[in-house]
This record gives C-alpha cells, structure tokens and sequence, in this order.
C-alpha cells in the first residue's frame, strides 16, 4: 500500500488529494472514537467477574476462567477480522460492519440483565441470552479494534520523516486517551452497574457505541485512505505463492534453481539472511514478494516470547477484583469503593506516565540515539516486561501480607489501597509494551498487511487468557485433589493467590530471558524503520 503525494483512489472510490486529508485533523478524530469504544468495552468486562458470581451464581475459579475465555477470544478473532479487511472489504467498511454487530451485542447484553431469574426455565434463558451477547460483542469487537488503530496510523505518511514522528506519537496519545476513558467508565459505569442497575450499567455502553460509530462517520470526507500497488495480487496471495514456491523448489539444489532463473544470484547480496530456505521461490517470485513473507516470519519469535506477559496481563480484571471485594474498601458510612474501579489505578498511570514519556523521556533520549521514537521499540516492549514482573511480586507479597491479617483478626480487614502500588506497576508495565507491541506490529509487516499485524499483536493478549484460563483450570483442579483447598477457593482467605503470583513472576522471568535473546536477534524492516 502505499499514499499517494498527490491523490489517490480511496476504499469508496473517490479521489483523496494527500495535502487535504488525514494527518494530526483526522487522527485527532480517531482517538475520540477509540475513547467512546474503550468506555464501552471496558464497561462491560472490567466487573464482568462480578456479574459472573453475583447474579449470575458463578464460583471464583469458573468465573475467572470464563472471563479469560472471553477476553481471549475477543483477541484471537482479531486475525480473521484482519484477512477480511486486508483482502476482501478494507479497514474502513471492516470498521463499520463490525461496530453495528458490536452494537447489537451490547444492547442485548442490557437486555439479558433484565430478564428475571425466578424460575430455573427464566434464569436458563438469562444465562443463555447473557453469554450469546458476550460473543457477539466479541465478534464485533474484534473486527473494530485492529482496524481502527491501523486507519488512525493511515493517517500519517512513513516516508515523511516530520509524519513519522507524528506517527509514533499518535501510539502514546492514543493510548492516553483511551486510558482516560477508561478511568471514567471504571469509576462511573461500575458504581451503576452495582449500586443502581447493571441493566442500565450494560445499556450505558451501548449509547456510548453508537457515538464511536457516529463520530468515526462524521470523519469521511477527512480521511486519508491507502491504496494497493497498482497490478498487485492481493498480499494473501503473494505471501501465499512465495511459501508454496518455497517447498515445491525444497528439493531441488541452488545451482539448479539458479540456473533456470538468475535471480537466486542475487539473493546473497540483495535478500536478509534469516529465512533463507523461502529464497527458493525466486525462481517464480519477486524479491520484494520473498522478504513480505520473511517479514511476517521474523516477527513470530517476538509474538512468542510476550505470552507470558498476556497471561500477567489478565490478571487485573479477576483475581486483582476478586482480592479488593475482600478488603476494607469503605471511604464513608455507607459508601464503598466498588473493587473493580481499582483497576482505574492503571490507566492513571498511563496518563500520568504518557505525557512524560512522549514529551520529555523521547526528546532526551532521540537527542543521544539519534531515533525518531528515542528508543527501538523492542527496547520499549522489554523495558515493560521487566516491570510486569515486579508488578508480580509486589502482588505476591501484598497477597501474603493480606492473608495473614485475615487470618490473625477477620474483624479488620486490610485496606483495599494496599493493592495500589501492584496495579500502578502494571499500567507503567502496559504503558511501555502495549503502545511498544502496537507499535511494532504496524511497522514491521508488509504496509498492505498491517491490520494483520495489529490482530498478531492483540492475538497476543488472546492466546495469553486462553493460556491463563487453562492454567487457572488445571492448577484448581489439582489444588482440590484428596481434599485439599483450592488456590482458587471461593472463600479467598483460605486461597493462595500468592502463589499463583510467585508462578507468574518466575515464568514471566523466563520469558523475558527468551525474549532479550530473540530481540538481541532481531533485524528491523528498513524500508519501515
């Protein structure tokens, strides 16, 4: 893909003249839209557990484990959601057939809180409507999001070097503004949904869905669109053939392949060294066509070794919730802090910490690395996974800590501020590999594949609650046998959450340990970088 410095055709067929469109006006328009989006999922999932073992009747462990489920699959559909809009409908139509089935969802979801459980016929039909909602909002959503951040960084031009910086700010001031409206449904949309209605709490959020699809609307004639090289087979496919080529030309030796095609010559001087064995299909591809394929490849090693990192990642919206519903959370007579706002905690932190980061950490460091972001982003994406870990011991050790004061006098609870410093940990943590892994699944995959890219780095987060979801399954499993208390049990006074977390700690150490060493390996895309 590519934009065009004069005009080029958009996704709607219309003329789009580059001075005209896109840049800071159009993003600016973007961001609002991912707020009104972030406020409606985060709405919904951040006190899902609490429905879940509230209403709903659920125990600790299923809860968090269908919680995790959800999220996970809200993060994993992001890759089909990415090949339609790659190569079928593009960003902008993907953008709106996903937000009208999002809609759908939440208004569905208001409407299964309204139905009565009075009977065991009513409360099935509940539980029914209830979870056939979730996954509509999860299919919606998961066509929305990667689409979305990737039309916002359309915007900007990469080949211009004052619009590439622009673009690497655009990744902090988006997640600024979406942190902020996160903190807002945190605080407001949990207080409804467990002191008023969580019919009107879920209902809420649908209003706020509707205005994300209005505003992103509005903005049509404004933005910016990218347009396939001209004569191109669509990317799939080209991605596709070099990989088939590839193992059909397996068997056959270089000096045969070179000499039925010349281009293989090259290959040595011309193509990255990784990879070599796709250089077999020069025979029938080109160049630029065998390093797209290396491209996707080089960045799995990176994919991998951030699992760990997902699977701490899901951890905030259960079991940190779950550990605040126990504690003294009373700020007056008769006015509790719901255990769910805590998690607001986080996205203050990013919106203290981003301004910092952008403004003045970048300017300083950009003065010594002489690199537009001031550092490479698998720096950024490192420098986060280290402070997840410690995030993991300081909850381990407040766990330990909460544990033995219930234990000693059930009369006063430990304060629920105790949790605090855990989760500003993990929105420092969120505010350097989440804005870094965006970041780096835009630039370093093929331009007309850069809505799979975002689905890779939110898949990332998806096969990290999976993962934790079968943890939390299997360990609770195990931790119940010959009578044993579950780590996981409803009653978390007699749980281990601090082990859990000193388990989480250890496997995110080794998992920093693969990922320094696959980093320290990487080679950026130059055309990109």
């Amino acid at each position: 893909m590519a934009i065009s410095t004069v005009a080029s055709a958009d996704e709607l067929g219309n003329t789009v003249v580059r001075s005209s469109s896109g840049g800071w006006k159009s993003a600016r328009l973007i961001i609002f839209v991912e707020m009104a989006e972030r406020f409606a999922y985060f709405g919904v999932s951040s006190n899902l557990i609490t429905y879940l073992t509230g209403p709903l009747g659920q125990s600790t462990a299923a809860a968090a484990a269908n919680v995790n489920v959800w999220i996970g699959t809200m993060s994993f559909l992001p890759l089909l959601w990415a090949f339609v809009a790659d190569g079928c409908f593009g960003r902008f139509r993907t953008i709106i057939i996903s937000s009208s089935l999002y809609i759908l969802g939440l208004g569905s979801l208001s409407f299964s809180a309204m139905v009565p459980s009075d009977s065991r016929d009513s409360n099935q039909l509940k539980v029914t409507l209830f979870f056939s909602s979730l996954f509509l909002i999860a299919i919606g959503q998961s066509g929305y999001k990667p689409c979305a951040k990737v039309f916002g960084a359309d915007q900007f031009d990469g080949n211009d070097l004052k619009e590439r910086k622009a673009k690497s700010s655009y990744f902090n001031w988006l997640m600024f503004g979406s942190c902020f409206s996160i903190t807002t449904t945190r605080l407001v949309s949990t207080y409804i949904q467990e002191n008023l209605s969580w019919s009107l709490g879920f209902g809420i959020q649908c209003v706020s869905m509707l205005l994300s699809l209005f505003l992103f609307l509005l903005g049509t004639t404004s933005y910016r669109f990218t347009s396939e090289r001209g004569g191109k087979k669509k990317p799939f496919a080209r991605i596709g053939r070099v990989f088939m080529e590839a193992v059909k030309n397996s068997r056959q030796q270089d000096s045969d392949i070179a000499n039925a095609n010349e281009t293989l010559l090259l290959l040595a001087q011309q193509s990255s060294e990784k990879f070599r064995f796709l250089n077999r299909a020069a025979i029938s591809c080109e160049l630029a066509e065998i390093e797209e394929a290396k491209s996707v490849l080089r960045v799995v090693p990176i994919w991998v070794s951030c699992l760990v990192y997902a699977i701490v990642y899901a951890q905030s919206p259960t079991f940190f919730t779950k550990q605040g519903a126990t504690m003294e959370r009373s700020i007056s007579p008769g006015l509790l802090v719901p255990a769910a706002s805590l998690q607001c905690f986080i996205n203050i932190s990013i919106i203290v910490f981003i301004p910092v980061y952008d403004c003045l950490l970048v300017p300083i460091a950009r003065s010594f690395t002489h690199i537009p972001s001031g550092i490479t982003m698998l720096q950024r994406i490192g420098t986060g996974i280290s402070l997840s870990i410690l995030a993991m011991v300081v909850a381990a050790l407040v766990e330990t800590k909460r544990l033995q004061t219930a234990r000693d006098d059930l009369t006063i609870p430990m304060s629920v501020w105790w949790l605090v410093p855990q989760y500003v940990l993990c929105g420092v943590a969120d505010g350097f590999t989440m804005a870094g892994l965006q970041e780096f699944f835009y630039d370093q995959v093929p331009s007309e594949l850069r809505s799979v890219g975002m689905a890779m780095n939110l898949s990332i987060y998806g096969v990290g609650n999976f993962l934790s979801s079968f943890m939390i399954s299997f360990i609770d499993k195990v931790t119940r046998q010959s009578g044993q208390t579950s780590w996981f049990d409803n009653d978390l006074n007699k749980a281990h959450l601090d082990y859990f977390y000193w388990l989480l700690a250890c496997l995110s150490f080794i998992g920093l340990a693969f990922y320094l060493w696959f980093a320290k390996l990487y080679v950026y895309n130059r055309s990109n970088t």
